[in-house]
């Protein structure tokens, strides 16, 4: 099954694409402010190690398929991580222009360079005679089929839902990537050779002898339950950005908005709400500003955007009558201790309750594991330093390994890329 004549639906301004793409002169005048560093710190800085200095003299050079070319041997899935990599924790945090000036514009550069090509890059090897199944279509998976795809190997991807790219279509709001950069992406990803499956679950023990390899790619699951009463009236988030993409006349409207979470989603979430006309919204939270998770430039995005945070906050119950939400009770808390990952633990206030006059809640606090049977740590499937699980012909790779430190785009994509070299050495039988 293919998607060559699916395509992306119509959004309105709302949620269009907030950074604007350079125009061919200026994406020339700021290539030509790089010092094109030896030993660079942006290529040690980005995950994937893309060679930035060599792609960024390309563009200087008006060779945009030479620059294009560097940055796809090394991310395959350039276009995403141009407009979803946290650039400023990266390579542009890492380039040397930023400790005086400014740091040289360089996820807006790779944007430039990836957009303006049409033609594919690369050709597949011939034959290997080797067939790889992958779980899922996220970046991981894309990455590490790509890669196989191009040394030879017959692949195939099995995707659930309709459409492939994971949470780069279904869970990045469209203000960072519209929905039809995701899609494009895997269209280049299938003009490989790869075969897309959808709307099917696949699971490993039906792949496991079918296929000479086995890669899982399928993220994690939906977002867990918080326990409290009134819970059957909170908007799941991951389902929230999802229908803002697919389908923005489905997304509901309130006037007074809670989002539960400090994450990225978290700050997603309140973003859409805003942006589609709450006249409030309000980022509720149990620990403090500093331990939230999203990235400190989605924060401070945030806070421009007019949404409110409201930190040492726990809610405890959804307030409903019948026309709906009118409300979420919430108490108080105070830091006491550290977790188990070395976080600190929020206490209960006693006798702090208060009530947020909201009609709609919704929940953005992360994913809970899938159930695989293969061997876990922390419940995040266990890999070896090539990606192979417990089992001998089943790799993993992207976030349901991550099971230390934070996850993103540019980590699954490097993981699939790895895992693809570990897989191709597997299947011609060398240990190198």
């Amino acid at each position: 099954m293919t998607f060559k004549e699916r395509v992306a639906p119509v959004r309105r301004d709302p949620l269009a694409e907030e950074t604007p793409a350079f125009t061919p002169n200026e994406a020339l005048l700021e290539a030509n402010r790089c010092l094109y560093c030896y030993d660079a710190p942006c290529i040690q800085a980005c995950p994937t190690h893309i060679d930035v200095p060599q792609f960024i003299k390309k563009i200087a050079s008006k060779n945009l398929i030479g620059s294009a070319r560097t940055i796809l041997e090394s991310n395959l899935l350039g276009a995403t991580c141009a407009r979803v990599c946290p650039v400023q924790e990266l390579c542009e945090g890492a380039c040397v222009l930023g400790h005086e000036h400014r740091p040289i514009a360089i996820g807006r550069l790779q944007r430039f360079a990836i957009d303006s090509v049409t033609k594919d890059l690369f050709k597949p090897r011939p034959p290997s005679g080797k067939t790889v199944a992958l779980i899922g279509s996220g970046p991981a998976s894309l990455s590490c089929a790509g890669e196989l795809a191009k040394l030879g190997h017959e692949v195939t991807i099995f995707e659930k839902k309709s459409l492939p790219g994971g949470l780069s279509t279904y869970g990045i709001i469209s203000i960072r990537e519209p929905i039809d950069i995701a899609v494009e992406e895997a269209r280049m990803i299938e003009r490989l050779g790869v075969r897309f499956e959808f709307g099917i679950e696949a699971q490993i023990d039906d792949l496991v002898g079918q296929y000479d390899a086995v890669f899982v790619g399928a993220g994690l699951g939906g977002s867990p339950q918080l326990g409290i009463p009134g819970e059957e009236d909170i908007l799941d988030g991951l389902n929230y950005i999802e229908a803002s993409k697919v389908d923005l006349n489905s997304v509901p409207v309130a006037r007074h908005v809670a989002v539960i979470g400090a994450g990225n989603t978290a700050i997603d979430c309140a973003t859409i709400a805003k942006r589609l006309g709450a006249e409030t919204v309000s980022i509720v939270y149990r620990r403090s500003e500093e331990d939230m998770t999203a990235y400190a430039h989605e924060v401070s995005f945030a806070k421009n955007e007019g949404i409110r945070f409201d930190f040492h906050s726990q809610p405890i119950r959804v307030l409903s009558e019948d026309n709906g939400v009118v409300g979420l009770e919430c108490c108080r808390t105070e830091p006491g201790g550290l977790d188990e990952s070395g976080r600190p633990i929020s206490h209960p206030i006693p006798d702090s309750n208060f009530v947020m006059q909201v009609d709609q809640v919704i929940k953005a606090i992360g994913q809970v594991k899938h159930l695989h049977r293969l061997d876990t740590e922390r419940g995040f499937i266990k890999v070896d330093v090539n990606y192979q699980t417990s089992q001998r012909s089943v790799y993993a790779g992207g976030d349901c390994i991550r099971s230390h430190g934070s996850a993103s785009t540019v980590m699954a994509v490097q993981d699939g890329k790895l895992a693809a070299m570990a897989i191709d050495r597997q299947l011609r039988g060398s240990n190198g």
